[in-house]
């Protein structure tokens, strides 16, 4: 249990019971000597889960499926990067009870893309169309990309294209396109439907490049069938883990010790692997 003097943070979400946030923020915490403890809540009403934040002097909030934008409208204020995405994954609570909205997802997909390829001038396909997809896009358009976005749902996807400016496909018009990124913003092969993939395989072979957000399972059926397809695939532990050392920064305002907190999360996907 955390002490009185703890500084409590939190995930919001539902489900949340498979995050493995916790383990990687507490963790850096512990790292960072900061006292201050992490917790997962699986929220029912997000309005009242804001006003938790303030009765419980809860300082800082990941927030994930499926509140990214609904959370929106109770803030106080929200960040300019979150507004043109229109989803938050971050909250910070000032100690007054002010709340401020941040998006730290097109960050962390872009530092990790970047690790692994030039995103200027490159064409990325975009499988999906709700705030994880919106974040991708924002991020690969702010460093010169080209998003094209595919969704199963014309409307939604067509509102997205409409509202960055870049094209829109049926999934089932991927396979007359060729782009050198795929990224799977979707949950389709999500634990525990591991066996699932939102595309078939023989689509696959479009792409150079093919990024699952999903981490947990670290290969999933995506990434596995890419692999045999030829392409060099990423999965999704380097934007988890860099989106949540972002959100540390804006809590704490100090660097978070980002191979630490991969580590963990490694660690924890093996074991649960082995199990």
């Amino acid at each position: 249990m955390a002490r009185n003097s703890s500084k409590i943070y939190a995930v919001f979400g539902n489900p949340v019971g498979h995050s493995l946030s916790p383990i990687m923020h507490n963790a850096a915490f512990k790292r960072m000597k900061i006292d201050a403890h992490y917790v997962p809540f699986c929220v029912k009403s997000v309005e009242d889960a804001v006003r938790g934040i303030r009765g419980l002097d809860i300082r800082g909030v990941s927030v994930t499926i499926p509140f990214k934008t609904t959370v929106m409208p109770y803030l106080d204020e929200v960040d300019e990067s979150s507004l043109r995405i229109g989803a938050v994954n971050t909250i910070l609570n000032d100690g007054n009870g002010r709340l401020k909205g941040f998006n730290t997802d097109w960050i962390g997909l872009n530092r990790d893309l970047e690790e692994s390829l030039e995103i200027r001038g490159k064409t990325f396909a975009i499988l999906g169309a709700g705030g994880a997809a919106r974040a991708a896009v924002f991020g690969i358009l702010k460093e010169g990309g080209i998003p094209v976005i595919f969704n199963r749902t014309t409307e939604t996807g067509e509102e997205v294209a409409r509202e960055f400016g870049c094209p829109f496909y049926s999934l089932s018009e991927i396979e007359k396109i060729k782009a050198d990124c795929l990224i799977n913003t979707t949950s389709v092969g999500m634990a525990p439907d591991i066996e699932k993939s939102p595309l078939m395989k023989e689509s696959l072979i479009n792409f150079r490049w093919v990024v699952d957000i999903i981490y947990n399972p670290l290969k999933t059926k995506l990434l596995r069938e890419a692999e045999e397809a030829g392409c060099t695939v990423l999965d999704g532990v380097g934007m988890f883990v860099h989106q949540g050392a972002e959100q540390t920064k804006i809590w704490m305002e100090m660097e978070p010790p980002r191979a630490l907190m991969r580590g963990v999360v490694l660690e924890s996907l093996k074991e649960h692997d082995g199990n």
